[in-house]
């Protein structure tokens, strides 16, 4: 479809150079700055831990490879071809451009600042609050910068409704009310993005539903290696100790809500999981180690993009049939990651400390744009969007779009500075 491939700003003035526009999308959102502020976001754990483990910015590319993986398999049959024509279109470059933007809109520390943040700006009389999700289309409709005189990215419609993982406003969708996919300040862009489906509906597009599966792959697996490797997964002890099973299962049905009525037959596709586990003993990095891991996680990989299937019927996400087995398999792999490390102490207490320094970061911005003296505190790119504001909640969303635009360094440095706990150097920029 023509329409898929419009942009919402028609004086763009990408290069006829060999790519389709939806790869001009891809490398648009690849060679953002808020896309390399990824690689300083935290996934699970801190970025800067001496383990080399994942953040936002290598699980963005690994879900971006696999988003393409799932588009290049539905589409390799003629049959898949004409279902994902059916449902709306499918292209692979547009699934793995949603895939590198999908995590644009996580502020320093991850979920724990975006449910600080939305609780600050609810609590000041910002309504839309903050969602990561939301924020992410909110960066490339008009705050990352490619043209000197269009806003944001300008980016495709089909890239625009795929990065709609969550496609309503706060509010729009009683079913999920603590998720919702962009504020009021990008009404006309999400509804420009939106009208290429069914006009009140919130089925997401096909391209979004694959972006939102390679997430909870990559999610799953590589998060799972990073911890197995690290010796906070027990891996070994699952394989071999039910009782280590019990008492992880008991957990997870428990954080996850599962009905009595569930629980055998996860039980049981569990237990089938850890049985085909090739891990005896504990990680120490020998090459066996190694290849046996890498074996095992690239085989899982490799088995849920093959559980995606399309039906000859519906519309978007509508379409897109995932194996339950499989599914249910991604969830427990999550839970691996949530028992054994996000629950832990040592994280508990880092992210009491985190919300700490969001809320005192949030408290002294949200004083400092009030006056224009004050706003030399702000990068030069965000003073001028607060010169250009008429209302104070209109400044407050810009206090947030600043602290969500900084590495976590940048934010304990800026939290340090702006509280009197270290001045820093006066030669330092703000940028």
């Amino acid at each position: 479809m023509a329409e898929r491939s419009h942009r919402l700003h028609k004086k763009d003035t990408s290069r006829d150079d060999g790519r389709s526009p939806y790869e001009h999308d891809r490398d648009r959102i690849l060679y953002s700055t808020a896309f390399r502020r990824l690689g300083r976001i935290t996934q699970v754990v801190a970025p800067t831990e001496r383990q080399i483990i994942h953040n936002r910015l290598t699980h963005s590319l690994e879900v971006a490879q696999i988003g393409r993986g799932l588009a290049d398999a539905l589409l390799s049959t003629a049959a898949g071809k004409k279902a994902a024509e059916k449902a709306g279109g499918l292209n692979p470059a547009v699934v793995e451009a949603a895939s590198l933007a999908h995590d644009l809109g996580h502020p320093p520390f991850g979920h724990v600042a975006e449910r600080e943040l939305n609780i600050l700006l609810t609590g000041a009389g910002v309504s839309d609050g903050y969602e990561g999700n939301a924020q992410s289309f909110r960066i490339v409709s008009r705050l990352a910068v490619r043209f000197v005189d269009i806003l944001g990215l300008n980016l495709t419609r089909a890239t625009m409704g795929a990065i709609l993982k969550y496609p309503w406003k706060r509010g729009e969708n009683l079913a999920k009310p603590d998720k919702w996919g962009a504020y009021a300040s990008e009404s006309d862009e999400f509804d420009w993005a939106r009208r290429m489906m069914p006009s009140g509906s919130h089925v997401r597009s096909l391209e979004s539903a694959l972006m939102d599966w390679a997430d909870d792959v990559a999610y799953a697996v590589h998060d799972l290696e990073d911890f197995f490797r690290a010796g906070l997964i027990p891996l070994d002890r699952l394989a071999t100790d039910t009782t280590e099973r019990e008492r992880f299962l008991l957990s997870d049905f428990k954080r996850r809500d599962v009905p009595v009525t569930d629980q055998d037959e996860q039980t049981a596709i569990f237990n089938q999981l850890m049985e085909i586990s090739p891990f005896s003993r504990p990680f120490i990095g020998t090459h066996t180690d190694r290849a046996l891991l890498r074996s095992f996680t690239s085989n899982m990989v490799n088995d849920y993009v093959r559980a995606v299937s399309l039906l000859d019927v519906g519309i978007g996400a509508d379409a897109l049939t995932i194996d339950p087995v499989k599914e249910c398999e991604v969830a427990l792999l999550k839970g691996l990651t949530w028992h054994y490390v996000i629950n832990s102490q040592s994280l508990v207490s880092q992210r009491f400390g985190q919300r700490q320094v969001i809320r005192s970061l949030f408290t002294l911005l949200s004083e400092a744009c009030k006056t224009d003296d004050d706003l030399h505190v702000f990068s030069p790119f965000f003073q001028e969007l607060l010169t250009t504001t008429t209302t104070y909640e209109e400044k407050l969303r810009i206090v947030a779009d600043f602290i969500a635009s900084m590495s976590e360094g940048q934010a304990i440095e800026s939290f340090h500075r702006l509280s009197g706990l270290a001045f820093g150097s006066s030669m330092d920029r703000i940028l």
